[in-house]
């Protein structure tokens, strides 16, 4: 049996999920991680710590450095360009735009399971003010903007939060501080995507949040359309 990232136990290589434990921890720390700190983190002997952290850094997925500490290493960066290549293409241009024009952080969400992922943010060049989170973001799907866009794009359950609801009926979501406390979230589905994704922009003002709907729906519109364009013939295109 072994722990996945999510918390829950499933059947599996312990070595392998340890190890992918270990690059996970490394990942989100905000310093990098030292041998004896994924030891204890791990709840394991140094010498195992070592033997992860020499592995994960001979694929190139950490990095050692001159201190002693372990950081992430290059070959992320492949791995992640690889994810959803084209959604990613289509999307981040819009998505800077839209972050520059309304001075608000930007962040790609994909449906994964019961969560939503944030697996690509743009922060505003325009403003120095503005909410900043790290891609890799988990979110329960039936909480916050992004959940409930996501949600939104599926036909009607019994129960499903009445903010799902509203978000099918508008075109968009909303959420006040349900994921990071005094944040305004406004999300829209992007259409014809597999896995469902949708664009959230967060911001502290609900002034900003509310002047920004309208433009996160069109920007989603944009999204779809660049990865669906019209052909010859047809009539509007696909969205």
């Amino acid at each position: 049996m072994a722990e996945s990232a999510t918390g829950r136990t499933q059947v599996g290589s312990q070595t392998l999920a340890r190890g992918l434990r270990a690059l996970l921890m490394v990942v989100e720390s905000s310093g990098g991680m030292t041998v004896q700190e994924l030891a204890r983190e791990l709840g394991v002997h140094r010498s195992i710590a070592y033997r992860l952290l020499q592995t994960l850094a001979d694929f190139g997925f950490v990095a050692h450095g001159e201190n002693g500490t372990y950081h992430p290493g290059a070959r992320l960066a492949t791995l992640a360009d690889t994810y959803l290549p084209a959604l990613r293409e289509a999307a981040i241009p819009i998505m800077r735009e839209t972050a520059d024009d309304l001075g608000c952080t930007v962040a790609l969400f994909v449906a994964e399971g019961d969560e939503a992922v944030a697996i690509v943010l743009v922060e505003p060049t325009t403003t120095s003010h503005h909410i900043a989170f790290k891609a890799g973001m988990r979110t329960p799907i039936d909480r916050g903007g992004a959940g409930y866009a996501l949600l939104a794009a599926e036909p009607p359950v019994q129960g499903e939060p009445a903010a799902v609801t509203r978000a099918r009926e508008r075109g968009y979501a909303t959420s006040e501080g349900e994921i990071l406390v005094g944040a305004y979230a406004i999300a829209a589905y992007i259409p014809g995507t597999l896995p469902r994704t949708c664009l959230n922009l967060i911001t502290h003002r609900e002034d900003q949040a509310k002047a920004a709907e309208e433009h996160i729906v069109q920007a989603a519109q944009r999204v779809g359309r660049a990865l669906h364009p019209a052909r010859p013939g047809d009539a509007g295109g696909t969205v």
